[in-house]
């Protein structure tokens, strides 16, 4: 390894890190829907948590619960994304659906049986944007876990001209973090039933997280 990638995958992730909680701490923030998660805590049942790849710079933030595993690409660009993730105190499993995928699903189900949460991206890590992979769907039917949509908007931000138009957010923005109610899929349901299900589920709290924000006197970016 050279000393400027040595440099790079040292330095990137602890600014990273500091410039997510700068701009988290300076933001007007509302969390939604994260009652019944806690219900499902304290029953001792673990979630796999899903969100679009555009919303994922803040996301971290936003998850308040006993601990998780999240799904990242075994890409370069990922590299940095995971040691970002661990200066949050949080693991990474590395894999997507072109890169060491049925790895990382082994992976994903081992952590499975253990008292974690889980953390996907289903449209990641090259999209087409908000179009649901199977990874997630079947980690669910297998695994007997439901999954939980969770989505971020805010007032102010950049859009990168990236395939999922990356959100940047501005610090002092109106911001919602919106949780889903827990989807459970079986084996019975064919997979194409399940991904339309799952689908609809986060589209629909992503207008909800909308409509909150909305409510605020603020427009999603």
């Amino acid at each position: 390894m050279s000393l400027k990638h040595r440099l790079l995958i040292t330095v990137v992730p602890w600014v990273g890190s500091l410039l997510i909680r700068l701009i988290y701490l300076s933001q007007r923030k509302t969390i939604y829907g994260e009652e019944a998660l806690h219900s499902e805590w304290k029953k001792g049942r673990y979630l796999i948590f899903s969100f679009w790849h555009d919303q994922l710079l803040l996301m971290i933030k936003g998850y308040r619960g006993p601990g998780a595993k999240i799904l990242i690409s075994a890409s370069k660009d990922g590299d940095l994304i995971a040691r970002t993730m661990e200066h949050f105190g949080h693991g990474t499993v590395r894999g997507s659906s072109s890169r060491g995928g049925r790895q990382a699903f082994r992976e994903l189900m081992q952590l499975a049986d253990e008292k974690v949460d889980l953390a996907v991206t289903p449209d990641g890590p090259k999209g087409p944007k908000h179009e649901l992979k199977d990874g997630v769907i079947q980690l669910a039917r297998v695994s007997g876990r439901p999954i939980v949509p969770l989505a971020y908007v805010c007032s102010r931000g950049y859009r990168f001209r990236s395939w999922d138009r990356f959100l940047f957010p501005y610090p002092f923005a109106q911001a919602v973090y919106c949780y889903g109610p827990p989807q459970y899929f079986s084996r019975e349901e064919s997979l194409e039933q399940c991904r339309k299900r799952l689908h609809a589920a986060m589209e629909e709290n992503q207008r909800q997280a909308e409509s909150w924000l909305e409510s605020q006197g603020a427009t999603a970016v």
